[in-house]
């Protein structure tokens, strides 16, 4: 895993001046690829990397790479999880001086054999600029599924790119300004969607996307060469989807063990992390393998029972790692300083203190972040069947049923029944993409006008999920609202998590329910095979993994990590957010009502309704911006790190 950052002149005019703004670009990405960092330019390219070795450790793989013509220049971040595969199949150190083992000589060469239609052969996760020199053409690109950042900069006479956004704020000529829309979407979903980033004119990339630059020409075009596939194939029977999802998640783990440098994986003590534990067991390497688990300090939220029992039965060399309210304050300034953008998850800074505690013990962790979302395991698709259902009850009777359910006393422990009823019962009023949204947001667009202020484009943040629902009238429902998973909620929210906060502390995060040929696969299979009945979900997946767990873990129910920040609120944690959460802060953003604030703080701590989360989102955004906007401080809370230079 590494950091990119590079200029790209349309006119040939890069200048020592870019060469300076692309090595301080680079040299933030230092907790990115603290092992190695380089260089390369001419007039039309600058690219820098920082390179974190996991493949091939030796100098040979460095950072950014020329081919031996020196006719391309590659700047990469990834991992190309079956690169040794093509490396045979094109037979590729027969046709070329090949000078290393690593995935990152294989991708220059595939592409210098195959132009880019090489990424059709890919399987894995990569952020990478490709400098074509003979044809005066350059491709940024970013990986199937978005695991990987990927940030643009358009300028008159150039692009500039890079992993963080943190890097373009060494730019001189780019002015962060709060991209206040961006900031109205996130006090929905608790995350930035889409190509939106929290500063105006910077431009996230999307999963499956690259930008191909024309130098001959001057000019430049987005285009998708990767799009998710929900055409359900009717002739695969059970047997076979089990047998062969089986095979393939196998085959994912196996290959994502490729590895250099010390490797570990988490253990939320969940179907797909222990799915990954099982399948390393099977392969007889349970005794040797480092397993990271988090247990927070509420009953409620604790799941560190699943975890020993399965860390037990695969004999791994376990780490339990508690999390309570003083190490969520001892860490959240540094985690946002990191993260370069309001995140409302409340697994972000478990994540951060987890990955933390890893690196201590590996540079590499596998994850079982894309499991949920690839075999529909979220209760919002429980919630989906039961909305058919509840709907066919008369009008009158459902509202009768929601405004007793809204009169119920708040509970703030995990996923309580009050909350369940109260978020069921009003989303099953709203169309099928407007529910999904509505099960998992966190103020509603009335709610929204309350808390922010100005004028600035307010467009419902719904549309993001109903132009993809609607894209695809044909797929089954859960189809169409697995796409919206995929495409936000994963990229924009759990990969911005996984990304930042192990990449802070210089951990590569692997993703083997990612792995193509198993997304390619199950994104086919019958929705019946991953929702089976009614709630029964990720059917296929644990069919297919039955003999790799204990009954027990077969047996649980989803969980999901979470931070119980709504009961610490009461605690040491709310000492800490009124920090932030005050009335000069507030009206510093000119953009929150601070009377709205106060009363959500309020009626928080009155016991009344459980608003810890908008709380939590509203306390991120006030700290990110005092540290990126108000302040400028952010680096203060960086780890130390030593001097760079070319």
């Amino acid at each position: 895993m590494c950091g990119i950052a590079g200029y790209i002149s349309l006119n040939g005019g890069a200048t020592q001046e870019h060469v300076a703004t692309v090595m301080r670009m680079r040299n933030v990405l230092y907790h990115r690829g603290p092992d190695s960092q380089g260089l390369l330019h001419d007039s039309h390219a600058v690219l820098g990397n920082t390179r974190l070795a996991i493949i091939d450790t030796s100098t040979n793989a460095a950072l950014p790479m020329a081919a031996a013509d020196n006719s391309v220049w590659l700047c990469y971040n990834g991992e190309i999880s079956n690169f040794k595969q093509l490396r045979e199949k094109h037979r590729l150190t027969e046709r070329f001086a090949m000078r290393s083992t690593s995935d990152s000589e294989v991708l220059l060469y595939l592409y210098k054999l195959l132009g880019i239609g090489f990424l059709n052969e890919l399987s894995g996760m990569f952020a990478f600029c490709i400098v074509d020199r003979a044809q005066n053409e350059v491709f940024i690109v970013r990986d199937f599924h978005g695991i990987l950042p990927l940030f643009v900069w358009q300028q008159n006479d150039g692009f500039y790119f890079a992993s963080e956004i943190k890097s373009f704020l060494e730019i001189p000529s780019f002015q962060p300004r709060v991209n206040r829309t961006a900031i109205h979407h996130f006090f929905s979903l608790a995350y930035i969607p889409g190509t939106t980033t929290p500063f105006e004119g910077l431009r996230e990339m999307q999963g499956g996307e690259l930008l191909h630059i024309d130098l001959n020409t001057a000019t430049h075009n987005y285009r998708d060469y990767y799009q998710l596939d929900y055409t359900e194939n009717h002739s695969i029977t059970a047997k076979q989807a089990i047998a062969t999802t089986r095979e393939l998640l196998i085959d994912a783990v196996e290959r994502n063990l490729v590895s250099d440098a010390p490797l570990g994986m988490t253990l939320s003590g969940g179907i797909d992390t222990c799915a990954m534990l099982g399948i390393v067991k099977h392969l007889g390497l349970g005794k040797q393998m480092n397993t990271f688990s988090l247990r927070m300090g509420e009953k409620s939220f604790d799941e560190s029972p699943y975890q020993r029992l399965m860390a037990e039965y695969a004999g791994s060399i376990h780490h339990e790692i508690l999390v309570n309210p003083e190490d969520v304050v001892q860490t959240m300034l540094t985690q946002v300083a990191y993260m370069d953008e309001p995140n409302g998850n409340g697994a972000s800074i478990p994540s951060f203190i987890l990955a933390k505690q890893a690196s201590q013990h590996v540079k590499v962790l596998l994850s079982g972040e894309g499991g949920d979302e690839l075999f529909n395991a979220y209760p919002t698709i429980a919630a989906y069947q039961y909305r058919k259902l509840y709907r066919k009850a008369p009008a009158f009777i459902r509202t009768l049923l929601r405004e007793a359910v809204h009169r119920m006393p708040a509970d703030y422990s995990k996923l309580s029944f009050d909350f369940k009823a109260k978020r069921f019962t009003s989303g099953a009023e709203l169309s099928v993409a407007d529910s999904h949204l509505h099960w998992r947001h966190v103020l509603s667009e009335a709610q929204k006008k309350e808390l922010l202020t100005g004028i600035f484009d307010r467009t419902e943040t719904a549309t993001f999920y109903r132009n993809l629902f609607d894209a695809h009238p044909n797929w089954h429902d859960i189809n169409r609202i697995s796409l919206i998973d995929m495409r936000h909620f994963f990229i924009d929210d759990l990969m911005v998590k996984n990304d930042r906060t192990f990449l802070a502390n210089s951990v590569e995060g692997r993703f083997p329910f990612l792995d193509r040929p198993l997304v390619d696969y199950v994104t086919k299979l019958p929705v019946k095979y991953r929702v089976k009945g009614m709630g029964k979900l990720r059917w296929v997946e644990k069919e297919a993994m039955k003999p790799f767990f204990p009954k027990a873990i077969y047996n649980r129910e989803g969980f999901g990590l979470e931070m119980p920040h709504a009961i610490w609120f009461f605690d040491t944690l709310g000492t800490f957010a009124k920090k932030y959460i005050n009335k000069e802060m507030v009206e510093s953003t000119e953009l929150l009502n601070w009377k709205q604030v106060e009363q959500m703080w309020n009626i928080h701590l009155s016991g009344k309704q459980d608003l810890g989360r908008p709380l939590w989102c509203v306390l991120n955004y006030l700290i990110w911006f005092d540290l990126y906007v108000k302040t400028g401080s952010y680096k203060d809370y960086w780890k130390p790190r030593p001097a760079l230079h070319a």
